[in-house]
């Protein structure tokens, strides 16, 4: 398709916004919905780096699909931003783990595709993440070193990080030493889903998903394509529970 200079330098403009900031207000949202060109243009700039142009709310965003997109927040960076010095790829699984159990307590499960809560204290978010990785627990080594090569994900060092923790009580963010605590570690993961833009604070130690992330859970989280089946593997040992019970 040939398209007018004018056009691919107006997708170009667009382009560049979101590459800078991952988005773009609502004027960007006008052009991109009402020209078939220039959102052609647009989304085939996000592919060439591994992205999707996605619609939320009165915005859209550029979202990387892969780890080899240059868009992709790497796992050094979120070292050195958020987690404590030393910190390893442990903490980086269970910064991701807890932020599974956070879209799930929102969707009750990995197939509800509209949220059934509005919004979530972090005390009850730090304890969905004990419930779950409790339930972790209560499976063999063998197989969840099964499930680490097929999904690439290491549940056992999951489940020693959180267990290395101190609990989850008040006392625990009095307690001195390098021992990070599991309300610490929450506040973190917080954090780092505000600076993402998949949360947002509403007081009383309470917080909702955004338009991004419901989008994002929405078209991507509960693909198996893009979860590999991690949804699945987490929620099925919780009906089973659920089963026996």
């Amino acid at each position: 398709m040939n398209y007018s200079e004018s056009k691919v330098m107006q997708a170009f403009e667009l382009y560049t916004v979101l590459a800078r900031d991952g988005q773009a207000d609502e004027e960007a949202l006008s052009l991109y919905i009402a020209d078939d060109a220039i959102r052609g243009l647009v989304d085939g700039f996000a592919y060439r780096v591994d992205c999707v142009v996605i619609r939320a709310g009165d915005k859209i965003y550029m979202i990387p699909k892969t780890k080899l997109s240059p868009f992709h927040v790497n796992n050094d960076f979120i070292k050195r931003t958020y987690l404590k010095s030393g910190a390893t790829n442990a903490d980086i699984y269970l910064l991701y783990f807890t932020t599974i159990i956070l879209f799930g307590a929102f969707y009750d499960s990995y197939q509800t595709l509209e949220p059934t809560r509005e919004f979530i204290s972090i005390d009850d978010w730090a304890r969905l993440v004990n419930d779950q990785i409790n339930l972790l627990m209560e499976h063999d080594e063998k197989e969840l070193r099964s499930r680490e090569q097929e999904f690439s994900y290491n549940w056992k060092q999951v489940i020693e990080k959180w267990d290395d923790m101190n609990d989850i009580k008040e006392t625990a963010k009095k307690q001195s030493g390098n021992t990070i605590s599991r309300l610490s570690f929450m506040d973190t993961a917080k954090r780092f889903l505000i600076d993402q833009g998949l949360i947002e604070e509403i007081g009383n130690n309470e917080v909702i998903l955004t338009e991004k992330a419901k989008t994002i859970i929405q078209r991507f989280f509960m693909e198996v394509e893009y979860n590999k089946g991690i949804l699945e593997f987490i929620y099925q040992w919780e009906e089973d529970e659920h089963a026996i019970d």
